[in-house]
């Protein structure tokens, strides 16, 4: 039987990512309850891991469809903020290389905060560009959600060095002279567009916790100025503030 602590099992099974790994192979046979306990728990972590890195190559697929054609720079493009009442929408557009393995990145909505925010520094990390772009409540009202987001979408883009030779963006069309793939929920179907997903929720989900200091009565740590049920009461009783989209339903009720 082995030596080690059943915690000390604990650490070095934490690391195990195959069961051909000896250190797996060491404790199969242990008797102990608390270590099979151990084998048992490392094994389903390692079966999630093999379905997570099958998925992850399949959301691969469109870029490497791409670089066999010669393509070798694909940015993936996203937004975040198309329906909330308050707060600028936030595009993002991602260049990622051919040997990109951050196997947890998925679309951002499936993703906690916590694991959001940690990914976010390892993407900026491995990309080879990043580029942002920030349309506010302002302009959004001037001009409307939807051209907003794209203006976004083309400052994020024209921020990238290099220029992309192909674009696979969220089902929207930018207003730049480079091919586009446009995918419907293509934060789900392709890396690139996950990786700008979480990039732009990320970035936006901060400027939003910047104003939830300027603005305390209207959560915005919380919803990211969507419009939850605190948010509308603190709008009813205060009205609404200079970054509040005067041409969204209910603000435009609460204009002083």
């Amino acid at each position: 039987m082995s030596q080690e602590t059943i915690s000390q099992v604990k650490q070095l099974l934490k690391v195990v990512n195959s069961r051909d790994d000896p250190v797996y192979q060491r404790f199969l046979n242990d008797p102990r309850k608390g270590v099979q306990a151990l084998v048992r728990t490392t094994s389903k972590r390692i079966d999630q891991l093999a379905m997570a890195t099958t998925a992850f190559h399949h959301r691969f697929k469109y870029e490497q469809q791409f670089w066999r054609q010669g393509i070798q720079t694909v940015a993936g493009v996203d937004e975040v903020g198309r329906g909330p009442l308050a707060g600028p929408v936030v595009a993002c557009a991602v260049i990622l290389p051919q040997d990109f393995d951050l196997v947890a990145v998925n679309d951002s909505k499936q993703l906690t905060p916590a694991i959001r925010k940690a990914l976010a520094p390892q993407i900026k990390r491995e990309a080879i560009a990043v580029g942002m772009g920030v349309v506010d409540n302002r302009v959004i009202d001037q001009i409307n959600i939807y051209e907003a987001t794209r203006v976004a979408m083309k400052h994020a883009v024209q921020e990238l060095t290099p220029m992309p030779e192909e674009i696979i963006v969220d089902a929207m069309n930018i207003d730049v002279p480079i091919h586009q793939t446009r995918l419907i929920k293509g934060d789900a179907k392709s890396i690139s567009v996950s990786a700008a997903s979480i990039l732009a929720k990320v970035y936006r989900d901060h400027l939003m916790d910047e104003f939830a200091l300027k603005y305390p009565e209207y959560d915005f740590t919380h919803n990211a100025g969507y419009g939850t049920a605190k948010h509308l009461a603190a709008l009813k009783k205060y009205g609404a503030t200079p970054i509040h989209r005067k041409t969204f339903a209910p603000v435009k009720n609460y204009c002083r």
